[in-house]
């Protein structure tokens, strides 16, 4: 395994299936040296009001969507203190945040005064949700539409992955082809789309990760696609693996798979500088 770290993680609490020092004993086992949780940040007012919303809630999720910013740091500053309490656990134990982007300039007003209150080691991007007239629609929300409405939705999703990589807030984009977990967008017409998307964070100069969640039988595919990282690789995009471990047992699933991608395809390598 040539990468050593794992930075996409998710612990109890929000959505995760595990504690963080569960998850900092598994990491060591597995030889890594850096482990970094970034639960889920998901903040806006209409937000609970998603269709999806219910399911979640019944599924015991709910702790990872917020109405209103005080409520999601509310969460996050005891989480974060645990992490500092837990720095010598023998392993670089670093305070990360994945969040979801919404094109607003109130809500990134609000969102820069929430990360100056807890200054995160790294920041991932993520594009859950699309507004579409009134409501807020979830990726699974999508899968529910009729076709015309699809092509709409995945529009507005591509257009928000671009303006999420150009608004200087991200340190890498996660699971950058979403919508093809719910089988959507996987057609060559949005090659156009991805590019755009791609160029995005090539000229923001941030990464983009390859996320092995979507690794199974009937998919075996990484996010994003090869056809993706073949435009990676073509404008100078760095990219890191990431298992989006949301349990002991996922963390650094499949890292040997996304490794030979990179060797394919000859990409740059991420850092973190700090």
């Amino acid at each position: 395994m040539n990468q050593k770290y794992t930075l996409h993680t998710h612990t109890i609490g929000f959505d995760g299936k595990n504690s963080v020092n569960e998850m900092i004993l598994k990491a060591k086992e597995l030889g890594f040296n850096t482990l970094g949780i970034s639960n889920h940040f998901i903040v806006h007012p209409e937000i609970k009001k998603c269709p999806m919303y219910p399911y979640s809630v019944r599924g015991g999720y709910e702790n990872i969507y917020s109405s209103d910013f005080d409520e999601v740091l509310s969460r996050f500053i005891p989480h974060y203190e645990e992490l500092d309490k837990l720095q010598n656990s023998g392993i670089k134990l670093l305070k990360g945040i994945e969040v979801d982007f919404f094109s607003d300039w109130q809500w990134q007003q609000k969102f820069e005064k929430a990360i100056s209150i807890l200054k995160p080691d790294y920041i991932i991007g993520s594009c859950h949700f699309v507004k579409y007239g009134d409501m807020l629609l979830n990726s699974h929300d999508w899968a529910k539409a009729d076709t015309d409405t699809q092509n709409i939705l995945l529009q507005s999703y591509w257009n928000n992955v671009s303006v999420a990589a150009r608004s200087g807030l991200f340190t890498w984009m996660a699971h950058l082809d979403l919508p093809k977990k719910v089988n959507l967008g996987r057609e060559q017409k949005w090659q156009p789309f991805e590019e755009k998307a791609v160029t995005a964070i090539s000229d923001a100069k941030i990464a983009m990760e390859i996320n092995t969640g979507l690794y199974h039988p009937d998919c075996y595919e990484p996010y994003p696609s090869p056809r993706i990282l073949q435009m990676a690789k073509d404008k100078n995009v760095p990219v890191l693996i990431s298992d989006d471990a949301h349990a002991v047992s996922q963390i650094g699933r499949h890292f040997d798979d996304a490794q030979q991608l990179i060797d394919t395809f000859n990409l740059q390598k991420f850092i973190m500088e700090k």
